[in-house]
C-alpha cells in the first residue's frame, strides 16, 4: 500500500479496531492488492507488504469476542471479510486460513494461561500460521517430524509442507512425534533459529500463498510451547468445517475478481467481433448475455457461502449455549451445509472463470491480462479435499443416516 493509501482506514495503535474499522481497512487493502495481483502472479512476488497492512489494521482480531477484548465479529462477518480481501487477490484470504483457525479456538474455548499470551498477541495484530502435512509419507496425515527432550526443553526436527501463510505469520504450529511415538504439537515464533520457511510452492494456482515447505532443524521448543490438538472436540469439529468454508470463500474472491476484470476488459479494451453488428463490445447482445450469466454465477457463489456462514454462526451459538444435543445437531447441519456449498460453488466458480473468455477474442488470453489465474486459483483451492468424497458422504447421510465422516473433525 502506498504511503498515503488507507491512512484514514488503517490505524497503527494499541487500540483494537471496531468491526466497521476492520471492514473499511479491508476494502483499502483489497483495492491495493488488486492493482498488482496479475503481475505478482506472473513474477511470483509474495505480497509481504499487503500482510504488513493486514497486521497494522489488525484484521486478524475480528473473531475475538468483546468479552475477551476483541471486536466481536460473527462468522458471517469473518466470511464477508474474506470475500472482500479475495476480490483483490484470492491468495490473500487463503494465507489467513491458519490464523483464523487458531483464533476460532480463542473465541469459543476458555482462556487458559498460555492462551492468554496468544490472545494478547492476536489483539496486537500478530498473525498465526503453521504446517502439519508432510510429503513422502505413505498416507496423508502421517507424521515423521520428531520432538525430542533436551534437558528441560525440547528439540524439533523435520520438514513440513502446505505451510500456507506461514511466511507472513509471526507464530506457527507444527505437529511431530514425541519420544513415545505419540503425536504432539508445538506453537513457536517463526523467527526461532533453525526454522526456515521455504518459498518452494510449485502449484499452478494460489502461487502467492507461500504454501510450500518449512525446514525444522534442531529448533528449540520450550515446555510451555507444547500444544495438543483435539480435532474430535466440539470446537475442533466446528473449526474443521470453518476451515473448509474459508477455502470456498477464498475461491469466491477469485470468482468476483474474474467478473470485475471481465467487465473492465469489455468496457476499456475489447472490440466488437468481426461478425457483430454492434458498434462496440459493450453493445453486443452476446457479450451482454455472457456478462449477465457470469454475474449471476458469482452472485450465486457468494449467496451460498454466506448461507453456510450463517449455519456456522448457529453452531458457534450452540457451543456457547452448552447443550450437547443442540451442539451435535448444529455440527452435523453446518458440516452438511458447507459440504453441499462446496460441491455446487466449485462448479459455478469454474464456469465463471472459463466463460470470461467469451467476452473477447484471442486478446483475452494475453499474458499481461493473466485472466487464467482465476481459473487456476479456483481449481487449486477446490483440489484441497476430494469433492467426490464429500458428495458421497452427504448422499450416505441422507440415504442411511451415516455420520461417521461428519464427526471426524477433519475435512467436513
Amino acid at each position: 500500500m502506498s504511503s498515503s493509501a488507507g491512512q484514514t482506514a488503517i490505524k497503527q495503535s494499541n487500540a483494537v479496531p471496531t468491526r466497521e474499522e476492520i471492514f473499511a481497512s479491508a476494502r483499502e487493502i483489497a483495492r491495493e492488492a488488486a492493482k498488482g495481483a496479475a503481475a505478482c502472479d506472473l513474477t511470483g512476488k509474495l505480497p509481504l507488504d499487503i500482510y504488513r497492512n493486514i497486521k497494522d489494521a489488525k484484521l486478524g482480531t475480528l473473531r475475538i469476542p468483546a468479552s475477551k477484548g476483541g471486536p466481536g465479529g460473527s462468522i458471517s462477518d469473518y466470511i464477508d471479510l474474506l470475500l472482500i480481501l479475495g476480490t483483490g487477490d484470492s491468495n490473500i484470504p487463503h494465507g489467513l486460513r491458519s490464523h483464523f483457525n487458531f483464533t476460532e479456538t480463542l473465541a469459543l474455548a476458555p482462556i487458559e494461561l498460555e492462551d492468554r499470551r496468544h490472545l494478547e498477541n492476536v489483539l496486537a495484530g500478530k498473525l498465526f500460521g503453521g504446517a502439519h502435512t508432510e510429503q513422502g509419507t505413505q498416507r496423508p496425515g502421517e507424521v515423521s517430524a520428531r520432538l525430542t527432550r533436551d534437558g528441560d526443553r525440547y528439540r524439533l526436527n523435520g520438514r513440513k509442507w502446505y505451510a500456507t501463510g506461514t511466511a507472513f505469520a509471526d507464530f506457527a504450529s507444527f505437529s511431530a512425534l514425541d519420544e513415545n511415538g505419540d503425536k504432539a504439537g508445538v506453537l513457536i515464533p517463526v523467527n526461532r533459529p533453525g526454522l526456515t520457511i521455504l518459498d518452494d510452492w510449485d502449484g499452478m494456482g494460489q502461487r502467492l500463498t507461500a504454501s510450500g515447505g518449512v525446514l525444522l532443524e534442531n529448533v528449540e521448543v520450550l515446555p510451555h510451547e507444547l500444544t495438543h490438538r483435539r480435532m474430535d472436540s466440539y470446537v475442533g469439529r466446528h473449526s474443521s468445517t470453518l476451515r473448509q468454508l474459508h477455502l470456498a470463500a477464498s475461491a469466491a474472491g477469485a470468482v468476483q475478481a474474474a467478473v470485475l476484470e471481465g467487465i473492465d476488459y469489455v468496457q476499456n479494451k475489447a472490440r466488437s467481433s468481426l461478425h457483430s453488428g454492434a458498434e462496440s463490445a459493450s453493445r453486443d447482445p452476446f457479450v451482454q448475455k455472457t456478462v449477465g450469466e457470469i454475474s449471476a454465477g458469482a452472485f450465486s457463489v457468494v449467496a451460498l457461502i454466506r448461507e453456510a456462514a450463517r449455519a456456522l454462526d448457529r453452531t458457534a451459538d450452540a457451543i456457547a449455549g452448552g447443550n450437547a444435543q443442540d451442539i451435535e445437531a448444529a455440527l452435523i447441519e453446518s458440516s452438511l451445509t458447507t459440504s453441499r456449498t462446496q460441491i455446487i460453488t466449485s462448479q459455478l466458480a469454474l464456469s465463471v472463470a472459463t466463460n470470461i473468455y467469451e467476452l473477447g477474442g484471442a486478446s483475452t488470453t494475453s499474458r499481461s491480462l493473466n485472466l487464467d489465474r482465476h481459473w487456476r486459483n479456483i481449481r487449486t483451492i477446490y483440489n484441497h479435499n476430494p469433492l467426490s468424497h464429500k458428495a458421497r458422504v452427504v448422499g450416505d447421510y441422507y440415504l442411511n443416516g451415516t455420520t461417521t465422516h461428519l464427526e471426524e473433525g477433519r475435512v467436513f
